[in-house]
């Protein structure tokens, strides 16, 4: 809806992992360190540049997401405002989409910090 801006940093994910994907009712959360995610659009994750697992609301994400569970993130990057890609130790990419343009499409807080960026 608001779109990625440019001058988040992500950054701290780096070196980090998630010990748990949860699936709520309308999204997909996960946890890298001090960083704290909420997804409601879809993600998509790719090995050798092919989607193997994905997720989207109403759907229980496919077994591919046990892959980025206990792995490092090697790179972390807003590649517009409309993608976010994160690169995990085991070679898998996974790709958070904004893709609405009516609703929220993800959240992102930092320990703390109250605000956090409503995308």
């Amino acid at each position: 809806m608001y779109g990625i801006p440019k001058e988040l940093d992500l950054s701290p994910v780096i070196g980090q992992f998630t010990t748990q994907v949860r699936v709520g009712q309308f999204d997909l959360q996960f946890t890298f360190g001090i960083v704290h995610l909420a997804v409601q659009t879809p993600v998509t994750l790719f090995r050798d540049g092919k989607p193997f697992a994905r997720w989207e609301e109403g759907r229980w994400p496919d077994p591919g997401f046990y892959e980025i569970m206990n792995r490092n993130v090697l790179r972390c990057e807003v590649v517009s405002d409309r993608l976010i890609v994160f690169e995990f130790e085991n070679g898998v990419v996974m790709h958070l989409e904004d893709s609405s343009d009516t609703y929220e499409s993800m959240q992102i807080y930092f320990n703390g910090d109250a605000d956090g960026w409503i995308i």
